[in-house]
């Protein structure tokens, strides 16, 4: 089972919404997947109530309950796992850290979402199992901000994925369905960035990708 952690330690840089998008996306590529929410809000979760079908399955977890969760996740023969964390709780980043396979950091292009990058590589040291992955997320349609952001991160010593989630009003709507941007607008360019970004981290984990169903 191929676990994926979302974790920042700013709040509103779209960890949920792109650990249910890429759920969503998994599962239409033939992947039986979990979310487990470590969120106190449980906003993956209220996803979840709003939505009408029944995959992928959204749980909510105490992060001290995490490693347990993930074993009766692995036997159940679910394929990925991907733990949406809250910001400013370390115990719930720290413990997702620990056990996931590749960390995803989402990081819009702005100086305050930069300066909590450091905090989130310190909370991370020595607990990833890998380099954690940036993820650009809400770069303006127009502009050079992110390519600056995408410099100033490298500088850092952090990876910068090479797909990057443009702003887009259509994550938006599709929440308020309990659908994501795949399923609302699946020819869209937010769709087709979810898709691309997919892609990319089955690459750097080495997992075989599979036709995605539109």
């Amino acid at each position: 089972m191929l676990t994926l952690a979302m974790i920042a330690q700013k709040g509103g840089t779209g960890k949920t919404t792109l650990a249910l998008s890429l759920a969503v996306t998994a599962e239409a590529a033939g992947q039986s997947v979990l979310v487990i929410d470590l969120d106190p809000q449980a906003s993956a979760c209220k996803w979840g109530d709003r939505r009408a079908r029944d995959a992928p399955t959204v749980m909510d977890a105490q992060p001290a309950r995490l490693a347990a969760a993930l074993v009766k996740a692995e036997q159940a023969g679910v394929d990925i796992a991907i733990v949406d964390t809250p910001a400013r709780v370390e115990q719930a980043a720290a413990e997702a850290a620990k056990a996931a396979d590749l960390v995803l950091i989402p990081c819009k292009p702005s100086i305050l979402d930069l300066e909590t990058l450091r905090a989130t590589a310190e909370l991370l040291h020595g607990r990833a199992r890998r380099p954690p992955l940036v993820i650009l997320n809400a770069v303006p349609a127009q502009g050079t901000r992110h390519e600056q952001a995408a410099e100033a991160i490298a500088a850092m010593g952090f990876t910068v994925c090479t797909a990057q989630i443009g702003q887009r009003v259509a994550f938006e709507y599709a929440a308020q369905a309990g659908l994501t941007v795949t399923e609302y607008e699946p020819e869209g360019r937010a769709a087709s960035d979810i898709r691309q970004l997919y892609v990319t981290i089955c690459q750097i984990v080495d997992m075989q990708i599979k036709e995605m169903a539109r």
